[in-house]
């Protein structure tokens, strides 16, 4: 008699499940095969086969289990069991391991999906086999044929998978439908069975035994704790070779960028292999020998020196260079390209790794004709980059530690009782850190080279600003004094450099006086006609404001003073001066419309005449510091929702604090990232306020990605740096730092303005403005 079976109903699905999330975790694990080597790759190899041979194992087994006979007690066959578990992950293993081994073909993933899947067909036939129970079995060729060919498809598509399935979403479209196949696989053999009974028992209909459903139950349970392991562990593995990829990528870019830097630099350098073989060179070096880069490369260093200094290279420098690490400043003679001999100065270092051995020497050239004026120009160079990256660092945590101090006693004065003592100490700590402020824009003025921004300037108030700093610039044997008339009109220049021309005059004036002396600085003004000043120094008719600095030190001779304002030259000694501060004076009275006048005479002393063109003293003079904070309301008329993004928490804690005290809605962000984040799930503030120094994306890159993706939202840049926009290719609404409360709400209002005017102007570009989402 034909025995007709029936299925548990969640069994099946179940086991459908089971072949689902079997192939995920094998899709997933192949990736981590493709992408490691070594014992590592066969580990993921070994883990993807298990995954996906026991999950279609742990399929089999409950979809048979879900399968019940009316009174038919069922066992099964230990041996033949353990059999169909290890077929699948043999032949599942082979076929990993063939399409990760060899390159990708038709021909393969049809031959390799062919054996997995014919395996895979084995492993239900097998644990058919293993069933023992009173009744025959056996099989519909036509369903037999149907499963393997299912098996066979399913196979061949999750080998091609395998490689292809990068993406999560592909994925888990692509376990779904191998699930649902290799499911399908196992249900189609399954009806291909016919089962007759040996004897004629009582038949009565049963839902399956509690047994069953328990083993089908731990059989699942236990492998999905396996395949949830095997996941865990891949993504581990994945985002420890994303950090690693993530490490190599930014040493790999490092190294380039320091490799363009190398061969750009303005200096003659060249590295040497440990054979003294050129390994590479700047455009520098190859401009001063005349050589293409190909003609330099890979050739002993000895090949461009003349045979004397080629055999002292041999047998004195270059062994000294091992023993010792380094040359300093050997003499050789170099041949350039077209037989020229040049005279040069050879320095040359050798650069370590972390266990002390040989990476290259690194070496620079310098023409001995031009020595002194080389030397000097290098030595200014590298302090005035020095000074430029320190200076930029301090001024930027120095501005920003001012503007939470600033804020946070701005608003402290409108909470503090009207105490005068209270007000006394607010108004001292204010003043202090309008200080603060001023020394560091100074700071900033010695590590920058700017255009000329000419203003309105103080001279006496200029002085007085930069008193201290002059002091301490010329030590305690030096006194300094002032001279100024009660009335003076201000000067038209640009006072930074001025300040840096000042400082400049009164360290040469200092070396001038080795052991102290006087330092006068006095201003008067003087008009002159139609009739222009006789000699080399003649001004155009107008009105002059003339800045002096005079010294009592030991002078120049005419010949010293018809050179003094040349460009490099100087009377110090090496490494004791640039030869600059003159001439960088005299530039800057030029430039403004003025000149430059030097009197001196062995010691008598050196005057020094900055005269500049004078400006209408009834407007208010220019001073250093801040302005004092103005009163401010309480709060603004128009309340706003601001997107404040900072990368400093007390930097934005402090602006929050002053923008909720005007009344606004503030949406603070500690990284630009997390501001697009926030525009792009859909949050439309009023305006967004952003410092610019921040890791990742700077404030300049979040208003240009604003400006493009969202253009109805106006952005404010806050910054302690002076070329901020420098190369930027459109106009950002700035405020510097350090700024107050009444600076912060004028800049918004300023900005908002802005914004509406451009939309006025341009409705067709720039659209509707959206409402906030206050």
């Amino acid at each position: 008699m034909v025995i007709t079976g029936s299925y548990h109903d969640a069994l099946v699905t179940l086991s459908v499940l089971i072949a689902i999330a079997a192939s995920y975790t094998a899709l997933d694990l192949a990736g981590r095969v493709r992408v490691s080597a070594g014992w590592v790759r066969h580990a993921w190899l070994a883990t993807a086969a298990g995954a996906m041979g026991g999950g279609v194992w742990a399929m089999h087994f409950v979809g048979m289990l879900a399968f019940e006979m009316p009174e038919m007690e069922v066992s099964y066959d230990l041996g033949l069991t353990l059999l169909s578990l290890a077929v699948p992950v043999l032949v599942t293993g082979l076929s990993f391991f063939a399409i990760s081994r060899f390159q990708i073909s038709a021909t393969l993933l049809l031959a390799g999906g062919t054996f997995m899947g014919v395996g895979i067909a084995a492993m239900h036939y097998i644990g058919m086999a293993a069933m023992q129970m009173p009744a025959s079995l056996r099989y519909d060729r036509l369903w037999v044929f149907l499963s393997i060919l299912i098996a066979i498809v399913a196979a061949s598509v999750a080998l091609w998978l395998s490689v292809r399935a990068n993406r999560l979403q592909v994925r888990v479209i692509s376990a779904v439908a191998m699930g649902i196949a290799v499911s399908g696989m196992h249900y189609a053999g399954m009806h291909a069975a016919i089962f007759r009974a040996l004897d004629d028992p009582a038949m009565a209909p049963a839902r399956g035994t509690v047994s069953q459903v328990n083993l089908a139950l731990a059989v699942a349970v236990s492998t999905f704790a396996i395949l949830s392991l095997s996941l865990i562990a891949a993504t581990f593995d994945r985002r420890f070779a994303f950090l690693a990829e993530r490490e190599a990528a930014a040493l790999r870019q490092s190294e380039e960028r320091f490799r363009l830097l190398y061969r750009r630099t303005p200096l003659p350098l060249y590295s040497l292999n440990q054979d003294g073989w050129i390994e590479d060179v700047t455009d520098a070096w190859l401009e001063l020998l005349g050589y293409p880069h190909a003609q330099v490369i890979g050739r002993p260093f000895i090949n461009f020196l003349t045979e004397a200094s080629a055999r002292q290279a041999v047998q004195v420098d270059w062994p000294t260079l091992m023993e010792q690490g380094e040359l300093t400043e050997v003499e050789y003679n170099v041949v350039t390209k077209d037989g020229r001999f040049l005279d040069v100065l050879a320095s040359v270092s050798i650069e370590y790794d972390a266990e002390g051995h040989f990476v290259r020497a690194l070496g620079g050239l310098a023409n001995i004709t031009d020595r002194k004026r080389a030397e000097e120009a290098l030595r200014q160079l590298q302090k005035m980059e020095a000074v430029g990256q320190v200076t930029g660092g301090v001024a930027h945590d120095f501005n920003n530690l001012l503007s939470v101090i600033i804020g946070n006693i701005e608003l402290l004065r409108r909470r503090v009782p009207d105490d005068p003592k209270l007000t006394r100490l607010l108004d001292g700590a204010m003043q202090g850190a309008q200080r603060g402020a001023s020394l560091t824009q100074r700071l900033l003025t010695f590590a920058r080279r700017q255009r000329l921004e000419p203003e309105p300037v103080d001279l006496p108030e200029l002085v007085r600003g930069v008193a201290d700093l002059l002091q301490r610039s010329l030590g305690p044997t030096v006194r300094i004094e002032t001279q100024f008339p009660l009335t003076l009109s201000r000067a038209h220049v640009d006072a930074n450099q001025l300040e840096l021309v000042l400082l400049n005059l009164a360290v040469n004036a200092r070396d001038a006086m080795p052991d102290g002396g006087r330092l006068t600085i006095s201003a008067n003004e003087e008009s002159f006609g139609r009739s222009p000043r006789s000699g080399p120094n003649e001004l155009p008719p107008g009105d002059y404001v003339c800045l002096s600095v005079a010294d009592t030190g030991t002078g120049m001779d005419p010949a010293t003073l018809a050179r003094a304002t040349e460009p490099f030259f100087t009377t110090k000694g090496v490494g004791k001066g640039t030869g600059l501060g003159l001439s960088t004076a005299q530039g800057l009275a030029e430039q403004s419309g003025g000149r430059l006048v030097l009197r001196s005479k062995p010691g008598g002393g050196t005057t020094v005449e900055l005269w500049l063109p004078a400006i209408d003293s009834a407007a208010p003079p220019q001073t250093g510091d801040l302005p004092a904070a103005k009163p401010v309301a309480a709060r603004s008329a128009v309340p706003l929702t601001v997107l404040a993004v900072d990368d400093d928490p007390l930097v934005l804690a402090n602006t929050v604090a002053m923008l909720e005290d005007l009344g606004h809605t503030v949406l603070p962000n500690s990284s630009a990232q997390a501001a697009l984040r926030a525009l792009a799930d859909g949050v439309r503030p009023d305006i967004v306020v952003t410092d610019h120094a921040m890791p990742g994306v700077t404030g300049l890159q979040l208003a240009e990605r604003v400006r493009t993706e969202y253009p109805s939202v106006p952005v404010l840049l806050v910054s302690g740096y002076a070329e901020v926009m420098a190369g930027a290719d459109f106009d950002v609404p700035r405020l510097n730092k350090p700024f107050t409360q009444v600076g912060l709400a004028e800049a918004v209002d300023a900005t908002l303005r802005r914004g509406s005017a451009v939309v006025a102007l341009h409705p067709h570009r720039i659209g509707r403005r959206p409402s906030s989402t206050r």
